[in-house]
């Protein structure tokens, strides 16, 4: 699907394109759909953070909720599948593994939420020092982080989701 399939979709087909690109949460790209037409695919992914954006802090909250574990070893949509073992997550050492789970223990314990980073592009060594450093921050600085991980996020599987439709592949 190209950005003007999608300026041109019904709702349902809208939702059906985008639900993945927010971790189980259609709910957004079914309020950005009246937004429509999208110049740009950059608009396209600024209408869906305001969408998140307007929500509210208890839809904000369940759409980080909505996000695994980094470095789980639970059942993830095909993107959280694909980001993680692109950052090596998926062939962590006995080490890495009891190290990233007790700071993902440590980090939800105090904050109540899974730890959100933006893997694409970064490495294992990135994702524990980042986790290490953010696991001291305020509960209004790190949920302000998620959100702002997940906005990064969207836009890489946005990005991913509109090239491999544009190219054919899936």
């Amino acid at each position: 699907m190209t950005l003007d399939d999608l300026n041109n979709a019904d709702q349902d087909t809208f939702v059906r394109a985008l639900a993945a690109i927010f971790e189980r949460s259609p709910w957004v790209p079914q309020r950005a759909w009246a937004r429509r037409p999208f110049a740009s695919i950059d608009e396209l992914h600024r209408a869906l953070v305001r969408e998140v954006a307007v929500a509210g802090p208890d839809a904000q909250l369940a759409l980080i909720r909505a996000h695994p574990d980094l470095g789980a070893r639970v059942k993830m949509t095909q993107h959280s599948t694909a980001e993680q073992a692109g950052a090596g997550l998926d062939r962590l050492t006995p080490a890495e593994f009891d190290r990233l789970q007790q700071l993902n223990t440590l980090y939800r314990a105090r904050f109540d939420f899974p730890f959100l980073f933006a893997v694409k592009g970064r490495t294992t060594k990135d994702v524990l020092l980042a986790l290490e450093a953010r696991v001291s921050h305020t509960t209004d600085e790190e949920f302000r982080e998620a959100l702002q991980q997940i906005y990064r996020i969207a836009e890489f599987r946005l990005r991913d989701t509109l090239e491999d439709a544009s190219s054919g592949q899936r």
